[in-house]
């Protein structure tokens, strides 16, 4: 049987095994027995203790974390995992931010609920003649047109890809570019455009850890879990502060049984400090 033991996941969130045992017999989580009934914890019950843990730091009351967290598993858009949200406390309510989105799990109320995406397509039409009053729109170097879609990427995705490609038709070296256009090309869902483009930022920087980073999500959303892992590893060589590659460094060693490189990943995320994983691509 894989999973974490109670102390395991005490060291990891910085709590005694006390606490982890009252917080698994308070019913917020059902963690799975071992052959002598002692408590095995997944990878997402340390996500969901860890959101327990930091609420409480704020002085939420336990009925409060508890009720929160048994409904916010309720509320989760589909096939968006804990990890993808960010939940913290403001005074005494419990908030949780979702993309565009805030809302509190207690009560359901949204906060507000307005989509980003849609005010950006309002806003499109505009951008050419606000990037052209301040001399934007004919850019005569890459850097020219790698600042250009910048700017526009908060408007227009589609502008956004178009100026970075001019960028690299003028200099295909340009890093930055590449990194930018494959993270827009990520989001989009076009994932072996946007691997092309990682690996090319990568090679042009071999140091540049955010371009192996974002290889390594890449990869792992396309299921290629053991390239995914040496990318995560080749960034945290040139940046070993990077919460980002530990937290889903340790998610992928989970995965595969290697527990003890999973709390070590853990361990290395929360001494960092990491209030939120970064599960995707980056800028």
């Amino acid at each position: 049987m894989t999973g974490y033991s109670t102390r395991e996941v005490a060291e990891v969130l910085g709590v005694s095994p006390a606490q982890v045992r009252a917080y698994a017999r308070s019913g917020l989580l059902e963690p799975e027995r071992g052959p002598r009934q002692q408590y095995r914890f997944s990878f997402t019950d340390i996500v969901l203790l860890r959101t327990a843990r930091e609420l409480r730091a704020r002085d939420i009351p336990p009925r409060r974390v508890r009720r929160a967290l048994e409904r916010l598993g309720e509320q989760l858009p589909a096939g968006r995992p804990l990890s993808a949200v960010h939940i913290s406390a403001e005074g005494d309510r419990v908030v949780v931010r979702d993309r565009d989105k805030v809302w509190e799990p207690e009560t359901g109320q949204v906060t507000f609920d307005f989509s980003v995406e849609e005010l950006a397509s309002k806003v499109e039409p505009f951008a050419p003649r606000v990037a052209a009053k301040h001399g934007r729109m004919s850019p005569t170097d890459a850097d020219g047109w790698y600042d250009l879609g910048v700017d526009l990427e908060a408007v227009s995705v589609s502008q956004a890809c178009a100026a970075y490609e001019e960028a690299l038709q003028l200099d295909s070296g340009h890093a930055e570019a590449h990194l930018n256009l494959g993270r827009l090309l990520h989001e989009q869902g076009s994932l072996g455009a946007a691997e092309e483009r990682y690996r090319k930022a990568r090679d042009l920087e071999p140091g540049n850890a955010l371009a192996a980073y974002n290889l390594g999500v890449v990869l792992e959303d396309r299921g290629r879990l053991e390239d995914a892992g040496l990318a995560y590893r080749e960034a945290l060589d040139a940046d070993p502060d990077l919460a980002g590659a530990h937290f889903n460094l340790a998610g992928l060693c989970e995965r595969s049984g290697d527990v003890a490189g999973a709390v070590r990943h853990l361990a290395a995320y929360r001494r960092l400090g990491a209030g939120e994983a970064s599960g995707g691509a980056r800028t």
